[in-house]
C-alpha cells in the first residue's frame, strides 16, 4: 500500500472537532448536547449581507480577481480607517477565510525548518499550518493564574535563534479571551525590530472587547510597518463563519508581492461570499454595540457560574468569546469523552474542548478546557449546572 507522508501523519487533529464522533453517537442515543466547544456564534448574520446575495444581478458566476473585488477592497480600506488602521488597496489580499491568510503569511516568510514563536495556549490550527509548512513552533507559555497575560518579553527573546522568522499573536486571544494591552504590543514590536523578525497578528476578534477596554492593532505601530502582517476575517465579526472570507494586510511590499503568488495559485476567493462580506461592512455601529452587550452578559454568566463550582478556576476574558477553565480532573480529554459517552442529566450533557490541544508544550493544560460562550443565557446557565453535576459524579 502506498505510504502516507510524514507531514500528513504529523498533522495534529483538531481538539475542537475530534470528539464529534462521540457527540454523534450521543445524539443518536437521544441526548441533547449544549455545544460549548466551538466558536460558532448564534448571533444572526446581518440581513444586509444575506440580502446582497439574494438580490445579486449577475449572469455568470465567474472568478473574482486573485486579490479580491476592487469594490470590496475599497470598503475594507474604509472599514480599517474607521478603526484607526490606515492602509491602501495595494496592502490587502482577500483570502478564503482567515486560515488562508495565515497560510499565505507562513508561506511567504518561512522556509522548511524555520521557527515561529507563539504564546500558548493558542488557536490549535496554528500547529496545523506550521506542520503543513514544515515550520517549528516555539511556544512561550502564559499562565491561567496571570489571566493569560503576555509572558515576559525575556521569555520570547530566549526562544529566538537564527531560524526565527516571526512572533505570532492572536489579539484578542483564542482560546483565552485575553486582550493584549498597548504596552504589551509595543514590547513585542521592540523585540521584533531588535531581531529583525516579523510579527503576525491574528485580529479576527477585534470588535469583541469588554469592560471599556480598546483593541490595539499591530498595524498601529508605525515603526513596525515593514515587519507587521495582519490576518483578519469576517467569520466571527459578522457571524459569517460559512462565508470563508478573510484577508491578509501588510505594508511590506515584498510580503504582499509574495503572498499574491499564493493567491494566484489558488485562483480567487469566493465570489458570492465577497458580495455578502462587502454588504456586511455597511451595518450600523449599533450592531457591534448590541453584540458586545450580549457577549458581555454571557461572559459574566459563564465566568461567575464557573467560580461557584468547587475546584474550578477560570481566567476572565476581556475579548473574543472564549474562556479557559481549570477543572479538578487529571485529564480533560477523558472527561470530555465521558461527558458524551457516559453522562447525562435529564437527557442532556455538554461538549467542551480539552485545552491541551491548544498548547504546543507536551503534557500542558491537561486539566483545562476551553469554553465558548456562544449560547444564549438560559442555555449557558443550564450548561454550568450540568458541568457542576458531572464533576461531582466523575470525582465521586
Amino acid at each position: 500500500m502506498p505510504k502516507i507522508s510524514n507531514k500528513g501523519q504529523a498533522m495534529p487533529p483538531s481538539p475542537i472537532r475530534k470528539l464529534q464522533p462521540y457527540a454523534d453517537t450521543a445524539i443518536k442515543a437521544g441526548k441533547h448536547i449544549y455545544y460549548l466547544n466551538i466558536g460558532q456564534p448564534d448571533i444572526k448574520t446581518p440581513k444586509k449581507a444575506l440580502d446582497a446575495v439574494k438580490h445579486m444581478n449577475i449572469d455568470i458566476l465567474s472568478y473574482s480577481p486573485s486579490q479580491g473585488f476592487e469594490s470590496y477592497l475599497h470598503k475594507l480600506v474604509q472599514y480599517y480607517g474607521k478603526n484607526n488602521i490606515n492602509i491602501d488597496l495595494s496592502e490587502i489580499i482577500v483570502s478564503t477565510g482567515g486560515s488562508e491568510a495565515l497560510s499565505f503569511a507562513m508561506g511567504s516568510i518561512t522556509d522548511f525548518g524555520d521557527e515561529i514563536i507563539i504564546p500558548e495556549p493558542f488557536y490549535a490550527n496554528y500547529n496545523g499550518f506550521s506542520t503543513a509548512y514544515g515550520v517549528n513552533v516555539k511556544p512561550v507559555t502564559s499562565k491561567l493564574d496571570d489571566n493569560f497575560a503576555l509572558p515576559p518579553v525575556s521569555d520570547f527573546e530566549a526562544q529566538i535563534t537564527s531560524k526565527t522568522k516571526a512572533i505570532l499573536l492572536c489579539n484578542p486571544g483564542n482560546p483565552t479571551g485575553y486582550l493584549y494591552t498597548k504596552d504589551e504590543i509595543e514590547a513585542i514590536a521592540d523585540l521584533a525590530l531588535k531581531h529583525d523578525i516579523f510579527v503576525i497578528a491574528d485580529e479576527v476578534y477585534r470588535e469583541f472587547t469588554y469592560d471599556g477596554a480598546k483593541h490595539y492593532s499591530i498595524m498601529n505601530v508605525e515603526r513596525l510597518k515593514n515587519h507587521a502582517i495582519m490576518v483578519d476575517s469576517v467569520s466571527k465579526r459578522f457571524s459569517m463563519c460559512g462565508a470563508r472570507i478573510g484577508c491578509l494586510v501588510s505594508k511590506n511590499k515584498e510580503v504582499i508581492k509574495t503572498a499574491m503568488k499564493f493567491a494566484q495559485a489558488r485562483l480567487s476567493p469566493p465570489t458570492l461570499a465577497q458580495i455578502a462580506s462587502e454588504a456586511a461592512l455597511d451595518v450600523d455601529v449599533s450592531y457591534f454595540e448590541d453584540v458586545n452587550a450580549e457577549y458581555t452578559h454571557r461572559r459574566n454568566i459563564l465566568v461567575e457560574g464557573l467560580k461557584q463550582i468547587e475546584g474550578v478556576k477560570v481566567a476572565e476574558p476581556r475579548g473574543a468569546f472564549y474562556c479557559v477553565a481549570q477543572l479538578p480532573v487529571d485529564d480533560t480529554e477523558k472527561f470530555a469523552q465521558w461527558l458524551l459517552e457516559d453522562f447525562e442529566d435529564d437527557g442532556e450533557t455538554i461538549m467542551v474542548a480539552p485545552a491541551s490541544g491548544f498548547y504546543s508544550t507536551p503534557n500542558t493544560g491537561l486539566n483545562q478546557i476551553r469554553l465558548a460562550y456562544v449560547l444564549e443565557d438560559k442555555a449557558l446557565k443550564r450548561s454550568i449546572n450540568i458541568l457542576e453535576k458531572a464533576l461531582k459524579q466523575y470525582n465521586a
